[in-house]
């Protein structure tokens, strides 16, 4: 069964949790509504404790109005599956929040005692992983029917995934900020605002230069290109995660908090990734004008055998071969064309009308190698040029096509819905 990937992402960050105050936010009457979502209300109490739920996960926009946006948009998640008579079940819920707990390695009470060291009550955290149970069976039961993934989509990302350079090597600009024993709170906080505020590679060299207590500090924080093999094991899953310019989070080790800037990638192609299988149509007509008459009226490879009916077999052919086994004049022409275009070759007495009916990547129609092991007894070794199964590259499809699916709903439901102030 399809994996549908929504609800709460920011809970991977679980594991770098840990108790510590967190900041005071606004006072007031805790049961003040802020805002009305139909009928519904969103109190300053929901807003504040979200707010440390939020900033307890590390999770993005952990802001009053990042907290108010979010609780909002969870009435609206909330009201549409309960329309349908979307009810999670006890058993589902305590499942749901034993899950959520355990992507800290904590029990679900281990989790409860550090929200209440934190001032955030166990409501709050039902609630979240409530909404996320809520919305996820609405959209399997609404919306992931509306979802298909067709054979030239997996086609299309398929040649996307080869045509992409494989990282072998990366620029990196770093920032090393002293953590002492008893600071590794303030090294954090300062760790965290430079990461919040590097929006540009200038603007992190300048943070560098102040901040950074490493010799590259000096230039700004700028390393040299590395190999990806020579970095830690642990760095490098991040690094591929990110984009040139990107900061990441801040990293903790013994004694210091470490940023890196992304400021560049290096790759090479797959072996094989540049070459590829012609699909098309060698169809001999009698005169170069009989030619040029079919292919006018020709649109895709289909057609032109509409125009062979009655005529000897060996008239015409479709083939798919490999560029290296395709006559030398053939594959020159057959080189300048896009997929569904002709050509007409004079040979002098015998005209022939080739179609390109399809261009695709070799390593997109290769069967995958089995794996070997290297040694006996031991798993087989991951192959690093191996490109995803077709049907993972169509699950990733199919959840991201739902995940769409859902916002555009989300969307919908905010802009029929009634949202006040009191």
């Amino acid at each position: 069964m399809r994996r549908i990937l929504l609800g709460a992402a920011a809970a991977a960050m679980l594991a770098a949790i840990g108790p510590g105050a967190l900041p005071a936010l606004a006072q007031g009457n805790p049961f003040q509504p802020l805002v009305y979502v139909n009928d519904s209300a969103v109190t300053r109490y929901e807003v504040d404790q979200r707010v440390k739920f939020m900033q307890l996960l590390r999770a993005p926009d952990a802001t009053p109005a990042g907290a108010e946006k979010a609780l909002i948009d969870e009435r609206l998640r909330n009201g549409a599956a309960k329309q349908i008579g979307v009810k999670p079940t006890p058993q589902q819920i305590d499942a749901a929040l034993e899950e959520f707990a355990s992507r800290g390695n904590l029990s679900t009470d281990q989790f409860v005692q550090l929200l209440e060291h934190n001032g955030i009550d166990r409501r709050t955290f039902e609630d979240y992983v409530v909404s996320g149970l809520l919305w996820r069976d609405f959209v399997r039961q609404r919306l992931v029917a509306l979802v298909r993934v067709t054979d030239a989509e997996v086609d299309q990302e398929m040649k996307k995934i080869i045509e992409t350079p494989q990282i072998t090597s990366v620029s990196l600009s770093e920032i090393i900020i002293p953590a002492p024993a008893g600071q590794e709170g303030q090294a954090k906080a300062l760790a965290e605002r430079i990461a919040a505020e590097s929006h540009s590679e200038a603007r992190f060299a300048a943070f560098a230069r102040q901040y950074s207590a490493t010799p590259s500090a000096a230039n700004g924080g700028r390393l040299p290109t590395t190999a990806l093999t020579n970095l830690p094991p642990t760095l490098r899953p991040i690094l591929l995660q990110m984009q040139p310019g990107q900061v990441s989070q801040p990293l903790q080790v013994q004694g210091a908090v470490v940023l890196f800037m992304l400021r560049a990638t290096h790759g090479t192609l797959r072996p094989g990734a540049e070459s590829q299988v012609l699909d098309f149509v060698r169809f001999r007509l009698s005169s170069a004008q009989e030619a040029a008459r079919i292919a006018a009226v020709s649109d895709t490879c289909a057609d032109l055998f509409v125009h062979a009916r009655g005529l000897p077999a060996e008239q015409i052919q479709r083939q798919s071969l490999p560029q290296s086994q395709i006559p030398q004049g053939e594959a020159i022409r057959l080189a300048v064309l896009d997929e569904n275009e002709t050509t007409v070759v004079n040979y002098g007495g015998a005209v022939e009308l080739l179609m390109l009916c399809k261009r695709s990547p070799a390593l997109a129609l290769a069967e995958p190698p089995a794996p070997v092991a290297t040694k006996k007894g031991e798993e087989p070794a991951a192959d690093p040029n191996a490109l995803p199964q077709r049907e993972e590259i169509r699950n990733q499809i199919f959840n991201r096509k739902v995940g769409e699916e859902a916002e555009s709903y989300l969307a919908d439901l905010r802009a029929d819905a009634i949202i006040r102030r009191p």
